[in-house]
């Protein structure tokens, strides 16, 4: 085997442990067979079939992919085993989710480990991290959840070294659709009324916008991506 196709397998590990946490090992499994996609496939479905039995010993549980009440934004994000919490973070959204029709997860946090990074987050590596999407008169105007930002004055200024993407040359290609702003105030008065729940980052702007004034809500900083296309929260 030659370096550089030894280079491009650890390339491609990496890469995969670091979109999934469970890509890696699939990968690695796949290496034993002839047919080696399809053996990745069933490796990694397996993998991931069975991390939702193991993940509790790690204080971590998944949310519904396909619940009725909870809903995330993309299947892609329990393809990529980024639906987990801990137990106390899942009760809080399922309450959130009777409490505010048409709640919807994006990213939470992987299956196992504190401190694995779910990139690009600064903070989901320990199951007390959960994103939750604005509310619209419509259906989201990201497939995703994130990057359609609802546009507001801020005082940050171009600075390095930053995860606060603006994104600008994306926003044209968003549907304009109307933010529900009762249900987004509804949700966020909801959440950081929550005994459990810690803190919650919401642009500067947006909290001006709903008229909210809660020592849990907070500003995330100018070094984190913006909190004005989606609801972080954390339980203690």
């Amino acid at each position: 085997m030659t370096i550089a196709k030894i280079a491009y397998k650890i390339l491609v590990f990496g890469a995969l442990t670091i979109l999934t946490q469970l890509g890696g090992i699939a990968y690695l499994i796949a290496q034993f067979g002839r047919r080696r996609f399809l053996l990745f496939l069933f490796a990694y479905g397996a993998l991931s079939l069975l991390s939702v039995v193991v993940a509790p010993v790690f204080g971590r549980v998944p949310l519904s992919c396909f619940g009725p009440n909870v809903q995330m934004a993309s299947p892609l994000f329990c393809a990529l085993n980024r639906q987990y919490v801990s137990p106390d973070a899942k009760a809080v959204v399922e309450d959130l989710s009777h409490h505010v029709t048409g709640t919807t997860v994006l990213d939470a946090n992987f299956p196992f480990f504190d401190g694995f990074p779910l990139l690009p987050h600064l903070s989901h590596d320990d199951g007390r991290k959960v994103d939750i999407a604005l509310y619209y008169e419509g259906p989201l105007r990201s497939p995703f959840g994130y990057f359609a930002f609802e546009q507001g004055p801020t005082g940050c200024s171009k600075i390095w070294a930053t995860l606060r993407w603006d994104l600008d040359w994306l926003q044209p290609i968003f549907p304009d659709v109307p933010l529900d702003e009762e249900r987004t105030r509804r949700a966020i008065r909801f959440l950081a009324k929550q005994s459990k729940v810690e803190k919650l980052f919401v642009e500067t702007h947006l909290q001006e916008r709903l008229g909210l004034s809660f020592t849990k809500v907070r500003f995330q900083g100018c070094r984190a991506a913006r909190h004005d296309d989606h609801i972080h929260f954390q339980v203690h």
